[in-house]
């Protein structure tokens, strides 16, 4: 049998190009500073590592396929109703059961044009158009996400805060964006950097999910969590919601021990605090030596922050490149429309002066 003979995908799968997850290896240094992926540099809550290893004589046991513990304490944490939370294998599977379950051939996934990628892939995969508004000031823009809203929009997927961005639309915003739009069309907020803002105005979507029928709220363990290894996150949605997304889900989509560390990962609030001040010490510090440098960061509310070169993409590759060399690695975002631009999470304190030198002399060296 040919290659041409064997079987052949739906139409469409294979004019999906695949996320590309950021670097986190470089040939030929010593040492690798991975700030691409927007993780935790402290790691998980001593806590959560503690529950996860107690579950090593359990691995011959399947998990509880309701994670009803793990459910009952992030209700607990956050102050909702544990019957409105479905667990996934990360925010990124929840995204594509949303999709798949919501949205086809025929339906349009709407979404801001610098928005998350895997919004598009899952969109593509399940056969739905992918619709992207323009933005304004690299921020969502609740006219333009209005305006291109048809008869065919199944879903509205609103990161916020925005990655990689990092901007976020406030709650009279997003209230407008959620009033303006018709009952049948799904609102998914993706507020996977929520942890980390402190901005006065930012949503508390999960009140909005409790006062309507079409409103989901995502969130995720592997960012202030430190838990990205174990791709854990979850959804709050109305109860018809939840109960299609248990329909389509796998039986068992979360470990036993995701679940263990997840439970304890909430309980630890200490460390969460921890992590926030981190996080708004070093990426106000980094802001100030990148301006000092002469790149543009943009503002922000999560754990990265968006560098934008004066020099445009040519200088953004190169920086990329002569970083690497250094054994610091950061996003590039061209697949985001910011070609011009490079992201960069937040580090330890040694990281991020590190990382801030080595910008320094990549700058010099593109002659900026």
């Amino acid at each position: 049998m040919t290659a041409a003979e064997g079987p052949t995908p739906r139409p469409g799968i294979l004019d999906v190009a695949p996320y590309v997850g950021g670097e986190s290896k470089a040939a030929g240094v010593n040492r690798v500073i991975r700030l691409a992926s927007n993780e935790n540099p402290l790691g998980p809550s001593p806590k959560a590592v503690a529950a996860y290893a107690a579950e090593q004589d359990d691995l011959h046991r399947y998990p509880d396929g309701g994670a009803r513990a793990l459910r009952e304490a992030i209700a607990e944490s956050e102050g909702l109703d544990a019957a409105r939370i479905t667990c996934g294998a990360g925010s990124d599977e929840l995204i594509a059961l949303l999709v798949r379950a919501y949205a086809g051939p025929g339906d349009e996934v709407l979404y801001s044009e610098h928005g998350f990628l895997m919004y598009g892939i899952s969109a593509r995969t399940a056969g739905a158009t992918v619709v992207a508004a323009p933005e304004v000031a690299l921020t969502a823009d609740v006219d333009a996400l209005l305006a291109r809203v048809t008869e065919r929009t199944r879903l509205l997927f609103l990161a916020n805060p925005n990655n990689p961005t990092g901007s976020y639309i406030s709650e009279a915003a997003l209230t407008r964006l959620h009033q303006g739009l018709p009952p049948g069309v799904l609102l998914v907020v993706d507020a996977a950097y929520a942890e980390y803002v402190a901005a006065a105005d930012y949503p508390q979507p999960a009140r909005l999910v409790e006062q309507a029928d079409n409103v989901v709220m995502l969130r995720t363990f592997s960012k202030i969590h430190g838990l990205a290894a174990l791709r854990l996150g979850w959804a709050y949605a109305p109860p018809a919601v939840v109960d299609v997304l248990n329909r389509v889900r796998g039986p068992f989509n979360v470990s036993q021990a995701a679940q263990a560390a997840g439970i304890a990962a909430v309980g630890d609030a200490a460390y969460v605090a921890r992590s926030r001040a981190h996080n708004d010490e070093w990426r106000g510090w980094f802001a100030r030596a990148a301006t000092a440098a002469g790149v543009e960061p943009l503002p922000s509310v999560g754990n990265f922050v968006l560098l934008r070169f004066p020099g445009g993409q040519s200088q953004a590759e190169q920086v990329l490149a002569a970083l690497k060399r250094r054994g610091v690695l950061v996003r590039g975002v061209a697949a985001y429309g910011l070609a011009n631009c490079l992201r960069v999470t937040v580090g330890t304190e040694e990281e991020m002066r590190v990382t801030a030198e080595a910008l320094q002399e990549a700058l010099s060296e593109t002659g900026a």
